[in-house]
């Protein structure tokens, strides 16, 4: 009987660590405009990113790094610390100007992606990116597909394209889709120009696509998508201390996640990561200062 009891116990503690340990949803798909700032918003166009919004959680307030600009924030995104830890510090940081406190073994400091990597060694992930600076923050052998497609004018959508292949053909289990729009058209006509406004419809427009192909591919039911950027923008510039430049969206929907939610917590650039190690059960590292959006989670 002793035995037969603790056979049982085996199995009953088995079976609640196999549950404990899967993910909140079998698929992510995480979107990033690069420049598109929170104040830009409310007079956006963009029905698809709202309902998502309208469907999930969301923040207009999450807090970039300093410098506000493009790098040292996608850094501070996937790696879960700030640039004083990661050591990613300017724009266009393609090594740590900083030792980073920390390197993992792919050599470089711990990102989501390398844990899911070691995480999940089956699963499939990919990257899939149009500014051919954001290869230099994350491990880019974890991935199963990489593909680095530059934005142009006779080629708008060609990152789209690329995105809804790979969803209709792999199913990933994640994968991040970067955009590097809408900061072009901030650069070139100002943040809060109405091209700034017209690429931003644009862009939803793509996303409405991607929704689809994940639809389109069963996906829906078990897929959780996160919409959101590495900084603002304020005149034609950025990496300032402006607010303008500083906040931008969240928006995270989909299995697991409330819906009508306003996330009221305080959230860093570095929670992303963090709230992306809570959706897939990793643990993060003790290096790591992000904290997960619980609030937006059932």
């Amino acid at each position: 009987m002793k035995r037969l009891f603790s056979l049982l116990l085996l199995i009953a503690t088995v079976a609640v660590s196999a549950t404990a340990a899967r993910p909140i949803a079998k698929h992510v798909v995480l979107i990033g405009l690069d420049g598109w700032g929170a104040y830009s918003y409310e007079n956006a166009d963009m029905p698809n990113v709202k309902r998502l919004a309208a469907e999930g959680a969301y923040t207009l307030t999450k807090r970039s790094v300093l410098p506000s600009s493009s790098a040292v924030n996608w850094a501070s995104m996937f790696m879960g610390a700030g640039p004083e830890i990661h050591g990613y510090t300017e724009w266009g940081s393609k090594t740590p100007e900083l030792p980073s406190r920390e390197l993992s073994h792919y050599g470089i400091f711990p990102s989501i992606w390398g844990l899911f990597r070691d995480a999940y060694p089956n699963a499939e992930m990919g990257y899939i990116y149009e500014w051919e600076g954001m290869q230099y923050f994350v491990e880019m052998s974890a991935f199963n597909f990489t593909k680095q497609v530059s934005a142009s004018e006779d080629n708008p959508r060609g990152i789209t394209d690329a995105a809804v292949d790979y969803i209709s053909s792999s199913k990933p289990a994640f994968v991040g889709i970067i955009y590097d729009r809408p900061d072009h058209e901030g650069h070139t006509f100002g943040h809060g120009s109405p091209e700034y406004y017209q690429t931003l419809n644009q862009l939803d427009n793509y996303i409405g696509e991607i929704i689809k192909a994940v639809d389109d591919a069963g996906m829906t039911e078990n897929t959780i998508f996160i919409v959101t950027s590495d900084h603002g923008g304020i005149d034609k510039g950025h990496g300032g201390k402006t607010m303008a430049e500083m906040e931008t969206p969240f928006i995270i929907a989909g299995k697991g996640i409330k819906s009508g939610t306003v996330i009221t917590h305080s959230m860093m650039q570095f929670d992303v990561a963090s709230t992306l190690a809570h959706i897939f059960h990793i643990s993060q590292p003790q290096v790591w200062i992000g904290r997960p959006m619980k609030q937006a989670f059932k």
